[in-house]
């Protein structure tokens, strides 16, 4: 029992201080990581680094740097660094075997800040949700829509399917549809509809804008209006020349038609 004791007192005495240097490195290394990434941050947003790559490259960076501390803390303990990364290794294929999405998401991430088809900022149509771009982390992008949800889409997933980006061009098309009863005046209401777009000044005179009857529909005579503006004008302008269409036909003696059904009753002689 005394001999056991012994080697214990022993192993303790040699081992002790290890454990405590390799502890007190990794408190002390974690602590300058910390600062370390957020000098990185801090330095990439003063060079103006595009802000899709701040929050990715800070991360890896994170990552690295606590990779390179926990080996350096293994081998302060006794474990030779080799056999270490022999084992991470061997580990590291069975993660990620068993991680195979996530991976996906990572591969995802550095295909979408290498090709770029929108940064943070750019308002994109992706996945079914609508909004604007917060951050692209390593494994998700997050997305805040315009009803306050925050949306996290995998990378994987949004670097292979489809996207419309609604920011990358500063000219946006709009279009109407409006409908006059059968019987008013189409030649009139194209008129007024020219009116008002020739009063609004955020709608562009070149391109022209297009005026035409669309279709002769069930229940309406229905004439296409189609106009370029700047992106940031598009839903106001879309939603301002309804109203004034709305009123001005209105003044102007033009119906706009509900849908509606004759029905034509015969009656049979026997």
């Amino acid at each position: 029992m005394e001999k056991h004791l012994d080697q214990f007192v022993d192993l303790l005495i040699s081992y002790a201080p290890k454990v405590l240097g390799a502890i007190i490195t990794l408190v002390v290394g974690l602590w300058l990581i910390k600062i370390i990434v957020k000098a990185v941050r801090k330095t990439m947003v003063k060079r103006k680094i595009d802000e899709s790559l701040v929050p990715f490259l800070s991360t890896i960076t994170s990552v690295l740097l606590k990779i390179i501390l926990f080996i350096s803390v293994i081998g302060m303990v006794g474990v030779e660094a080799t056999s270490f990364v022999a084992i991470l290794g061997a580990a590291g294929l069975a993660i990620g075997l068993s991680l195979q999405g996530t991976l996906q998401n990572f591969a995802g991430g550095v295909v979408l800040l290498i090709l770029r088809p929108f940064k943070v900022g750019d308002v994109v149509d992706a996945k079914g949700y609508l909004g604007i771009i917060q951050e692209i982390q390593i494994f998700y992008t997050i997305i805040h829509t315009f009803d306050k949800k925050v949306v996290y889409i995998p990378n994987g997933a949004l670097a292979n399917s489809d996207m419309t980006n609604l920011s990358q061009q500063e000219d946006r098309r709009n279009e109407w549809k409006f409908g006059i009863a059968y019987g008013d005046d189409v030649a009139k209401a194209k008129k007024v509809i020219k009116k008002l777009i020739e009063e609004d000044d955020r709608i562009y005179k070149d391109p022209e804008p297009f005026l035409a009857l669309h279709s002769l529909g069930d229940s309406s005579v229905n004439i296409v209006v189609r106009t370029w503006s700047k992106v940031a004008d598009l839903w106001p302008v879309y939603f301002d020349l309804n109203e004034k269409v709305y009123n001005e036909f209105a003044k102007e003696g033009l119906n706009i038609p509900f849908p509606q059904m004759d029905v034509h009753l015969h009656k049979q002689n026997k």
